[in-house]
Formats: structure tokens, sequence, C-alpha cells
């Protein structure tokens, strides 16, 4: 995870401190952030799963988050069934978050509004590469959550906007576009997320895993997760695990989080910050 640790770093020394819209719930301050524009990591899936361990990252919650999105909900009914809570702040008394990643990937809404499936298609877009590699769908594997028709009745805009992937001698690698990025609390569940949707997707068209490679629009740490910042970056990075699925995963719809095993997972001690909305 140097990648991530080295992005933390320079945003932490380098950042322009800008004032933000985010207000903390428990004080009602609003917090400004450092910020830069425009980086990139990257990390080979081979060389382990990308989950940080200079502290604890709540796998499950990763887990349970991409099921859902791969389930087209917007409701957060099911992450409240396993206990994940992230998207309790931006959600309606009725579970509600409007038309956000799941509606998207699943069901963009086409002309005349017959219902688009993003996940299906670039699934069998890459098929089809792996049957002809000439075919002209190998340089459109893209899946949008940007959506400007939709974007005022969401909760939150996407954050992550866009993701696309390449089949290269027999891996399947993902490269995502993230508009806002806060390194702190957010970055470290999209890297693992999208790690963990490339070994899927890899897995139910027969690929090995290969890069996933993070390009950042805004990232930024808030001023409020400075000093929790500066814990993590005395920490040593310890090695990382492995993640395995079950070979008898055939679709992305039916993807249960008893059908992924990360293993071997040792971090340092978690680090709290609260989350600015």
């Amino acid at each position: 995870m140097r990648a991530y640790l080295d992005l933390l770093r320079d945003v932490r020394r380098h950042g322009v401190r800008k004032p933000t819209r985010a207000v903390l719930r428990s004080t009602g301050e609003k917090i400004d952030a450092l910020s830069v524009f425009g980086r990139q990591i990257r990390f080979d899936l081979a060389d382990g799963f990308p989950l940080v361990t200079t502290k604890k990252v709540a796998f499950g919650a990763i887990a349970h988050e991409l099921i859902w999105f791969l389930r087209g909900s917007t409701n957060i009914a099911y992450l409240k069934e396993h206990g994940v809570k992230i998207w309790d702040e931006w959600a309606d008394e009725d579970g509600e978050l409007g038309p956000v990643y799941g509606k998207q990937w699943r069901s963009w809404c086409g002309p005349g509004c017959e219902p688009i499936d993003q996940i299906a298609n670039v699934v069998a877009g890459i098929r089809a590469v792996i049957a002809d590699p000439t075919a002209s769908v190998g340089r459109r594997l893209v899946v949008s959550a940007w959506n400007p028709a939709e974007i005022e009745d969401m909760a939150l805009p996407p954050c992550h906007t866009m993701f696309q992937f390449s089949v290269t001698e027999g891996r399947l690698s993902c490269q995502l576009y993230q508009r806002s990025a806060d390194l702190f609390l957010g970055v470290p569940f999209n890297i693992a997320s999208y790690a963990l949707l490339t070994h899927l997707v890899a897995r139910v068209t027969g690929l090995e895993a290969g890069d996933f490679i993070h390009t950042f629009g805004d990232a930024h740490i808030y001023t409020n997760h400075l000093d929790q910042v500066d814990e993590q970056l005395a920490r040593e990075p310890l090695p990382l695990p492995r993640i395995e699925i079950d070979p008898g995963l055939r679709d992305l719809e039916s993807v249960s989080r008893e059908q992924i095993r990360l293993v071997g997972y040792r971090s340092h001690p978690a680090l709290r910050g609260e989350v600015a909305v």
C-alpha cells in the first residue's frame, strides 16, 4: 500500500487549504480540506489484495456495499440488514437515496427510459474480446455512474464517477476515475471495492486479475482528520492479504458475501474520524 501512503503524504505536505461545504454534525462546524488536483496510483493485484494495513479497515462493509451496487439497489435496507451504516447519513426516512450507483450501473435510463444494464454489457464486452481480441468493444468497456440528467435526484452525486476495463494477455485490469476523494476515510474503501470488483469480473469471465489503477480529480484530507493521518503515516505497512473468490461463481447478479474470502489480513489498530456531510 505504499502508493496510497505516498499520496496521503503528498497531500498532507503539499495540499492547498481550501474551504468546503462539509459540516461536522457533532458540532455544526464547517471544515476545510487540504487539496490537490490530479493524481494517480496503481496496484498489481497479483501482489496481494490492496486493503490498507496501517489502520483496520472493515472489509465486510466494503464487500456488502459492492454486492448492493451490483444488485442495482438504491435503498439502504440491505446494508442495514448486514450492519453497514456508511450510507445512513444520506438516506431519507424510507431509506431511499435516489438514483445512485446501483441504479446507474444496472438500470441507466436510456432513450425512452428503457433500462440499460451497464454491468451486463461490460461483461458481455469482455467475453467478446476474449473470443476476438480485435473486437472494437475492447476499448469501450466503460461503466459510468455520472448521469447529468439525474444528478439532482441523487442524495449524493457520484464520487467514483466511471471505470474502464482492459483485457491484456489473459489479465483483466480496471481504471477508476474519482472526481472527489476523501483520502483518510473514503479512499481505502474505494481502492478495496474496485479491486474486489476487478477480481469478481475476472472470475466470471475466466480471466486473471491484473492491475487496478486509481485516477483522482480532487484528492483531499479534511482538517479534522490531520492527527489521524499523521498517526497513520508513522506506522509501517504490513504484508497484504489475498482474496479468494468461490470458483463456482458464474454471474455477478448472484454473488454473495459467503463467496468472497479475505485471507491473511493483519493491520494496525483502527483510527476513527468523523465523516463530514
